[in-house]
């Protein structure tokens, strides 16, 4: 088949290169165009042509307007001429394109003309003038006269023509005389001419957000640019930078920072207003605007190098007006609360507005150098942070603590709580007014220290240790307890005779003796079950902690024999008149002096328990042999004797008394019982240390009365003058002479069982008291709710001489101890210098307490005397 050509077709009206009729995406890729190239088409499909070959013949203009124009390259003419037609060919077409040759060539192809090259240039023209007259709307917020497609393929055009670089540089231009223009920058000195910073920052900021929508749209028209030549240009920012870099320049001059006369510097200063204006709680601060301003300038670039220093600045000014203007005005209490609301606001503000992390951290930094560092002399004032103890401000202990540790110097508040701690235990322990309460109040004070150290100071270790070092200094200050020397002696400690009666107290009388300051509270239970032991929440459990709570203190005493000497005693008597409130608490106790102190501590005292057991298993055994004898149906009396080894139990003096018959026959039968089956050993009865249990009958019932010996002898007599013929009547000088007891024992006696709570007799006159000439009668009219009442034995209080010989007792014996230990050094290394040789003695009784050096020497000059050792030269030599 003969090849055809074509020449290039053109519109001879508009001169326009023939445009496609669809309409493209914006963001696609544009269909391609070559100006200068033919435009070719091929013949109509075969499918389509059944439209075509049954169309009329004539057809409106109207409809041929719309028809395509379509290029016949099937024509034949002579010189090859093409021709364009508007309508159907006349003779079917004898182009076959499945048939034939398969090459199309073209030849004979014409160059445009100059009337064609006029034409395109007036096109780019007018689109370039449609661009700025959209720019010129945009700028003066009004919308496009062209439609932003059109706009978009005029931009789109212009950059394949190859102008993309000058319709860039044009845009920039555009853009930077809009700015630097009275439109805006010459509105924004307006503004700031009669006006305030904040004015100048609401101006700018409005001035910005209006711009920034304008931005949108010039990137939207200029959308190919951006992302066709603009993209891959390394040195020319896109529409977006480019934009925000002409404003910046335009308000804030260069990168480096604003310059003195341009607005920027009104709107870093107005922005640091806004902060004082929050810092000071202004009605006139603008959260929104400062959250606003904080991200433009950050977008700027202008936050680090111009804004960051001066707010800083700015800053500092004012923490150093701030602490001094509350240092003066403020105690410790409100400075710190300050202080603490001050820097947390100064956190949230950063953190809600956006501020830089490096600017929290340098503003940070600069108010605890200013708030604490510098007014640290404040913040540690022992006079101060004392008080705060002594009121328990959990809350403000905890906030300077917190305080102090942001400038890393909380270590230095150890120093106040100590000189706080030795103050208050001083008071405590030399008070002599109050000395039943000194365990109490040093109780109630270590609690309120340890709860401050768990809640306040996160359980910082070093405050433990100072509170353990500050008690130990006041407890064994021999200055201090110098108070004591009328009820006590030398060496010996008061403060461990008052654990000891604490603890008796305690273990007496249990959780309710206590005062609820003392008991544990939520924390303290929570954390007993994290650490596996049983809840607090437990009595037992809560008492178990008590002691240990009394042990704490006792193992701040150096000297531990006083303890050991007065809790023997209480001992002794909880045991042998079964007032312990629990058995269990009684073997706990002592475990846990054993522990503490060693077996040779607790030796004795486990012994008295021993003694407990054998006593029942001896009365078991003698209550067979009497059932065996047949002597237990002859009386009434059960007897119960607790064996006792002299050498394990505090010693008791002897008083003298009368008893009944039948008891002292049962006493007989029993004495000669265990002389029989111990040879050698001699019972040696304490009447003072029995208790017994007696029936009486009275006009509304029988009662069992729990009473001691004393008590028991008392009233035994009134059987023999109670009946027909008696008047029931005793005086004070008949009872005296029947029992034949001192007249200081019958009178308490006496008041216990006429005068107390519980009245089995009746005094004649009526009273408190009890003198020799009062009378006694029986209470016939006597009633109790319970079956068994127990009358308690009215105890007077141990005299200061009884406390003091205890006291000197102990002293004594820690001189034997002392000698002991001088013995065995010097048996065993034969020869020592004197200072060896006290050296050598402190060593060795260190577990029972400190000695002085001066009593070291003491013991020294008595054993030189007593022969053990003498001097040769410098040096002590035994000779025993």
């Amino acid at each position: 088949m003969p090849s055809t050509t074509s020449k290039p077709a053109f519109d001879g009206a508009a001169n326009l290169p023939t445009a496609p009729k669809r309409r493209h995406r914006v963001d696609s890729s544009p269909p391609a165009e070559h100006h200068h190239h033919p435009v070719l088409s091929s013949a109509p499909d075969p499918k389509r042509a059944r439209s075509d070959q049954h169309a009329p013949a004539a057809m409106s203009a109207k409809v041929q307007g719309k028809r395509p124009e379509v290029i016949d390259l099937t024509c034949s003419g002579g010189g090859g001429g093409g021709g364009i037609t508007s309508t159907l060919p006349k003779r079917p077409s004898a182009f076959q394109p499945h048939m034939g040759a398969r090459k199309l060539v073209i030849k004979n192809l014409r160059q445009p003309t100059s009337t064609h090259a006029a034409g395109v240039d007036e096109y780019y023209a007018r689109i370039k003038e449609e661009l700025d007259a959209a720019l010129n709307s945009i700028f003066a917020g009004h919308p496009t006269a062209q439609p932003m497609e059109h706009l978009y393929r005029g931009v789109e055009n212009i950059c394949r023509k190859g102008e993309a670089a000058d319709l860039s540089d044009r845009l920039r231009a555009r853009c930077e005389a809009h700015l630097a223009g009275d439109e805006v920058l010459g509105r924004i000195k307006a503004d700031g001419a009669t006006a305030d910073d904040l004015a100048v920052l609401r101006s700018v900021l409005a001035h910005w957000k209006a711009w920034t929508a304008q931005l949108l749209i010039i990137r939207w028209m200029y959308s190919y640019l951006d992302r066709s030549y603009l993209l891959v240009n390394k040195t020319l920012p896109g529409i977006n930078d480019m934009g925000i870099s002409q404003f910046r320049k335009a308000v804030f001059g260069n990168r480096k920072g604003p310059a003195d006369s341009a607005p920027g510097l009104r709107v870093l200063a107005a922005i640091c207003q806004l902060v004082d204006y929050d810092r000071r709680e202004d009605q006139r601060f603008d959260s929104a605007l400062l959250k606003d301003s904080v991200k433009m300038i950050r977008l700027f670039g202008v936050y680090g190098k111009a804004f960051e220093p001066m707010f800083l600045s700015a800053s500092h000014d004012y923490f150093v007006g701030f602490a001094e203007e509350r240092s003066v005005s403020y105690g410790l209490k409100d400075y710190i609360n300050a202080c603490e609301r001050l820097l947390r606001r100064e956190g949230e503000r950063s953190d809600l507005y956006n501020f830089d992390s490096t600017t929290k951290r340098q503003l940070r930094g600069d108010a605890h150098c200013i708030l604490i560092e510098n007014y640290a002399s404040k913040l540690l004032d022992s006079g101060s942070v004392a008080k705060l103890i002594e009121v328990g401000d959990f809350e403000s202990m905890k906030a300077l603590y917190g305080l102090l540790k942001l400038s890393n110097i909380q270590k230095r508040l150890k120093g106040p709580w100590e000189d706080y701690i030795r103050a208050a235990g001083t008071a405590i322990v030399s008070d002599v007014t109050r000395g039943d309460e000194m365990v109490i109040r040093l109780l109630e004070l270590r609690r309120i220290l340890d709860t401050m150290i768990r809640d306040s100071f996160y359980r910082d270790e070093d405050f433990t240790y100072g509170l353990r070092e500050a008690f130990g200094h006041f407890v064994n200050d021999r200055e201090i307890l110098s108070v004591w020397k009328e009820s006590t002696a030398k060496g010996t400690s008061k403060v461990g005779e008052m654990i000891a009666k604490y603890i008796d107290m305690l273990l007496r009388g249990g959780l309710k003796t206590l005062p609820k300051t003392l008991l544990a509270d939520r924390q303290d239970r929570a954390d007993a079950e994290k650490s596996g032991i049983a809840s607090t929440g437990d009595e037992d459990a809560e008492l178990d902690r008590q002691l240990d709570q009394g042990l704490e203190l006792f193992r701040f005493i150096e000297g531990k024999a006083t303890f050991e000497e007065f809790y023997k005693k209480d001992l002794a008597r909880r045991l042998l008149m079964g007032r312990s409130a629990s058995q269990d608490a009684e073997r706990n106790m002592l475990s846990k002096l054993k522990s503490e102190c060693g077996s040779s501590f607790t030796h004795n005292l486990e012994q008295m328990f021993k003694d407990q057991e054998l006593a029942k298993d001896e009365m078991s055994s003698y209550k067979e042999w009497m059932a065996g004898t047949g002597r237990d149906k002859n009386h009434g009396i059960d007897l119960n004797v607790s064996i006792l080894s002299a050498a394990a139990w505090p010693t008791y003096p002897d008083f003298q008394v009368l008893l009944p018959q039948d008891v002292v026959t049962q006493i007989d039968t029993f004495d000669g019982y265990y002389k029989s089956k111990h040879t050698g050993r001699k019972l040696t009865w304490k009447h003072n240390l029995a208790h017994c249990l007696i029936k009486a009958k009275f006009n509304r019932g029988t009662k069992e009365l729990a009473v001691s010996a004393f008590q028991a002898v008392v009233l035994v007599l009134f059987n023999d003058v109670d009946g027909p013929g008696n008047t029931g009547v005793l005086s004070f000088d008949q009872i005296k002479q029947a029992t034949n007891l001192d007249e200081g024992i019958l009178a308490r006696t006496l008041q216990s069982l006429a005068c107390a709570k519980v009245r089995v007799l009746t005094k004649h006159p009526k009273g408190r008291d009890v003198d020799k000439t009062d009378t006694f009668t029986v209470n016939k009219g006597f009633t109790h709710q319970l079956y068994r009442v127990k009358i308690n034995q009215i105890q007077l209080k141990e005299t200061p001489e009884e406390n003091k010989e205890t006291h000197v007792r102990v002293a004594a014996d820690r001189q034997f101890e002392t000698q002991a230990a001088i013995v065995r050094i010097m048996k065993s290394r034969k020869s020592m210098t004197h200072a060896q040789l006290v050296s050598e003695v402190i060593n060795q009784t260190k577990s029972r307490g400190a000695v002085d050096p001066a009593d070291i020497k003491m013991n020294i000059e008595k054993l030189i005397e007593k022969d053990y050792i003498e001097r040769e030269g410098g040096e002590y030599v035994y000779l025993a």
